[in-house]
């Protein structure tokens, strides 16, 4: 079984490139330092060839709207078009919990629009929607202004990579569901409650300010904006958990070795 994993290099991709070998999976790793770039199209028909799942865990290098929008809906007829023409028998789509309701963002629209046209494919498919990562959260604190963070306030049910990796891993090795799942931490925080507790474990000295208009990839957050469904997939890695072993000297390489 050949399973090719978009975006293979990054965050979430090594992860599962990892966990899927680990089952002895035939994995192709399918990204622009691979040789495969999803928005031109080169390597793509070759990097389908026996494919019978295709993961798709890629993310558009600009986060800005416009740029969003061009990636994931270029990448996105692209790659439905190669996987159609390659006889690809489940495609597998990572997005967002709560996407529905922040499209006023060009970033959720750009994600609405990827599952839209996967649904829309004919190829039988499993949309699977996270809750932000911790390590995407960590990076939001690290990348504040000099002096401050302003954060919303909203509830979340964060979750490790890890965690998402696992779940993407049973979708491939599972048969199509056809529909829209969602995966999500064990536990609620306030996005400024856990970003403080993330500075502070890096002995950050800025100051987190929750501000309700603070944006998150262009949309302004409800209180229960970001929450998942009744239905979701609990994931077992709380946070003191994750934060303790991202603290600890290598793990990092650890975790991706």
């Amino acid at each position: 079984m050949k399973i090719v994993v978009i975006g293979g290099s990054g965050r979430i991709g090594e992860k599962l490139v990892r966990n899927l070998r680990q089952e002895d999976c035939r994995v192709f790793e399918a990204s622009r330092s691979w040789g495969v770039d999803t928005v031109t199209g080169v390597g793509l028909a070759e990097a389908l060839v026996d494919a019978e799942t295709v993961v798709d865990v890629s993310n558009s290098p600009s986060l800005e709207g416009a740029d969003a929008l061009h990636f994931f809906e270029t990448s996105t007829r692209n790659l439905l078009a190669a996987g159609r023409a390659a006889g690809v028998r489940h495609h597998i789509a990572l997005s967002i919990v709560g996407v529905d309701g922040l499209l006023a963002g060009d970033y959720f629209r750009a994600k609405k629009i990827q599952e839209d046209l996967v649904r829309a494919s004919g190829i039988p498919f499993t949309i699977l929607r996270s809750t932000q990562f911790f390590e995407f959260i960590s990076d939001v604190v690290q990348e504040g202004t000099a002096r401050d963070i302003p954060i919303s306030p909203a509830l979340a049910q964060p979750i490790a990579g890890e965690d998402v990796a696992d779940t993407l891993a049973d979708a491939a090795l599972s048969d199509p569901f056809n529909a829209m799942l969602e995966v999500a931490g064990p536990e609620q925080f306030r996005l400024d409650a856990i970003a403080t507790e993330i500075a502070t474990a890096h002995e950050d000295g800025r100051r987190v300010v929750a501000d309700v208009h603070a944006r998150y990839f262009g949309a302004e957050l409800g209180e229960r904006s970001l929450l998942p469904g009744p239905d979701a997939r609990i994931a077992p890695q709380r946070f003191d958990d994750w934060l303790r072993d991202s603290l600890r000297p290598g793990w990092a390489a650890a975790r991706a070795g």
